[in-house]
């Protein structure tokens, strides 16, 4: 089941929006409220999610804010892998998700992915799980670790600035609780005691071979939320309806939190899925539909009318 729609994956940050194309952000805070509006118009219930952003900057919050984004939104994301990435520790995570609480106050605050990776040392990761678990279970509504599995190397990872990462590319790989062999890292069984109160975020390739072996593990675990994807540059491949109808039957017993996500090539103002969009609008459109078909509205019987 759908219970909540997020606008975008990471949009402050370059890797999946290019802010060469939108300084300001206003092309995707127009976005926002142009989607955000076109799912409550399908379906008034469904919670509406501001992309998840990575970094979490209480400035870049201030500036939806001022472009009217946050008024078609309830909740605001975040994302963080302090082990990884960020330039602050773990022990920080309650000061950072305050620090987004104090600039938007009238919003929930969801960390929609939250991670430590196995690169250095699978011992790390555990105590990345148990740590985040203590830190974030219980402070706030949702958490969603990334992820069960590990990106195989030979996808690649979704990034603008590879070289810019240096050695830091090579993290990407090793973000998952079960290894590319399909075997279980540490980490897993120190993630089941949680399961039922930390979500898990999961990206879901066209045709990804592993949806099955997802639904198995994490109906075994015990897990109740799952944050995912769907793709608006991949609904232009043939067989896309066919492949989302199947990703979303097969994670139908899961609290989803699904992600609407990358531009096509031919309706971005440059050729990549990064790229805003040269009309919001047809984006906006998109979720609508999607919305229509996974997540309608419920309609009630009137009393004293058969349904």
């Amino acid at each position: 089941m759908i219970e909540a729609v997020m606008l975008w994956n990471e949009p402050n940050n370059k890797s999946h929006w290019n802010p060469e194309l939108d300084p300001d952000w206003s092309i995707y805070a127009d976005t926002v409220i142009r989607a955000g509006r076109a799912i409550r118009a399908a379906n008034p219930t469904l919670t509406r999610v501001l992309g998840g952003m990575s970094p979490i900057d209480p400035h870049w919050t201030n500036r939806m804010r001022a472009h009217g984004a946050l008024e078609e939104v309830e909740v605001v994301a975040v994302h963080g892998f302090p082990l990884d990435w960020n330039l602050w520790p773990i022990h920080a995570w309650p000061d950072k998700i305050a620090e987004i609480e104090a600039v938007a106050p009238d919003k929930q605050i969801w960390a929609t992915e939250v991670g430590v990776g196995s690169f250095g040392a699978e011992e790390v990761q555990v105590f990345g799980v148990e740590k985040t678990a203590e830190l974030l279970v219980g402070r706030i509504p949702n958490v969603y670790w990334y992820s069960l599995f590990d990106l195989p190397q030979s996808w690649g990872a979704e990034t603008r600035h590879r070289e810019a990462e240096g050695s830091s590319y090579y993290r990407h790989f090793y973000m998952g609780l079960i290894r590319e062999d399909g075997s279980p890292k540490p980490g897993l069984e120190a993630y089941r005691p949680h399961a039922s109160r930390m979500g898990l975020m999961q990206w879901f390739h066209f045709h990804d071979p592993r949806l099955d072996d997802a639904v198995r593990i994490m109906r075994d675990l015990g897990v109740r939320k799952l944050r995912t994807g769907l793709s608006w540059a991949d609904s232009f491949r043939p067989g896309a309806i066919d492949w989302f109808d199947r990703q979303m039957e097969a994670l139908a017993e899961f609290d989803t939190l699904v992600t609407f996500c990358f531009t096509p090539e031919h309706l971005g103002l440059e050729a990549h899925h990064t790229s805003p969009a040269k009309e919001p609008q047809q984006f906006a459109d998109w979720c609508q539909q999607m919305v229509e078909r996974y997540a309608p509205a419920v309609t009630a019987p009137r009393i004293g009318v058969p349904a």
